[in-house]
Parts: structure tokens; sequence; C-alpha cells
């Protein structure tokens, strides 16, 4: 790791209530170190990442798909379990992570739409495509089209810092990851 993670019984004041109900887990230790960064972006990650009207199988692909363009290790291997556990199936987790053409596995058309989506705003420069742009548009309205690429834009915030400090993926993850054969 790049840095180390704050223990519970080291955290600042401000960071104290994070850790009230067990480990709060490594972003939040790492965040730990500037407690006014954890207040204010912790807040923005629950709502991004959190429950709206975009389901959790549609916010797992794209917190899954978005995490492997960017290679982060943390956020794949912590994201598999749960993308598994809202409702992908291995392929589709085996697709979204690389190792297989997302197009050939998912049959839905807002789906593939979505993860050509994520593909280009996580790892394109510029302009998104008109054409992308409008296969999204057939299938999302416009308030969704927003979270979906706020939701991109904070994993792919996320997956900067989970790469960049060598955060530590949980043991109880691993050990998902090596029972499914996905480690």
């Amino acid at each position: 790791m790049a840095v180390g993670l704050v223990e519970a019984s080291n955290a600042p004041l401000l960071a104290r209530p994070f850790y009230a109900e067990g480990d709060p887990g490594p972003i939040v230790a790492a965040l730990a170190h500037v407690p006014e960064l954890l207040e204010a972006t912790m807040p923005f990650i629950a709502v991004a990442l959190g429950p709206s009207a975009i389901s959790w199988r549609i916010k797992e692909i794209v917190i899954l798909r978005a995490s492997a363009q960017l290679e982060c290790r943390y956020c794949v291997q912590s994201h598999t379990p749960v993308a598994l556990d809202a409702g992908l199936s291995r392929d589709e987790v085996i697709a979204l992570r690389g190792s297989a053409l997302a197009d050939t596995v998912f049959t839905d058309t807002a789906e593939v739409a979505l993860i050509h989506w994520v593909d280009e705003v996580a790892t394109g420069r510029g302009a998104v495509s008109e054409s992308l742009r409008d296969a999204l548009r057939e299938h999302y309205e416009d308030p969704e089209v927003v979270e979906l690429t706020v939701l991109v834009g904070a994993t792919m915030m996320l997956n900067r810092f989970c790469t960049a400090l060598e955060l530590p993926t949980s043991p109880e993850a691993l050990v998902r990851l090596a029972d499914e054969g996905l480690g």
C-alpha cells in the first residue's frame, strides 16, 4: 500500500463516525487521513453508487466495466462478487472484466449501448461520438444518462484513488472470487 490505513483507535475525531459500525473498509480508512475529504467524499459516493432509479444490475455493469477498463485491481476484485449478487451471470461478469467480447455475451440492446457508453466515457478523449450518444438515448432518458455518466466518473475517481494507493481487497472478496473461479 502507498499509505497506511487509519485504524479505528487512531481515527481523527471527524473520521470516528465512519468506524462506528466496525471496519469501514480501505477507502474510508485511507480517506480518514484527511477527515475533511472523507466527510465530503463519502456522501457523494453513497449517492452516486447507492440505490436510485437505476437498477442495481445496471449500476454494477457500469462500475465493473469502468473498473476493468481502467485496470483497477481493487475495484474489479471488490465488485465482481457484487455484480454476481446483482444478477449478472458469470459469463457477463467475465465479459465486463474484458476476458470476452461484451457484444457476444450481452443480448439486451440497452445494456450493449450502455457498455459502449462506459467504454468511451472511461477511456476516450474529447467528446463522445454522436452515434454512441444516440444509441444510449434510445434506451435511457436524460436523467438516467446524467446519472449513468456521473456513475462512470465517480467510478473512475475511485479507480484512480484505489490503484494509486494500492488499496487491499478484502479477504472475503478474495475468497468469493476463488470460490467462483474468478480470482
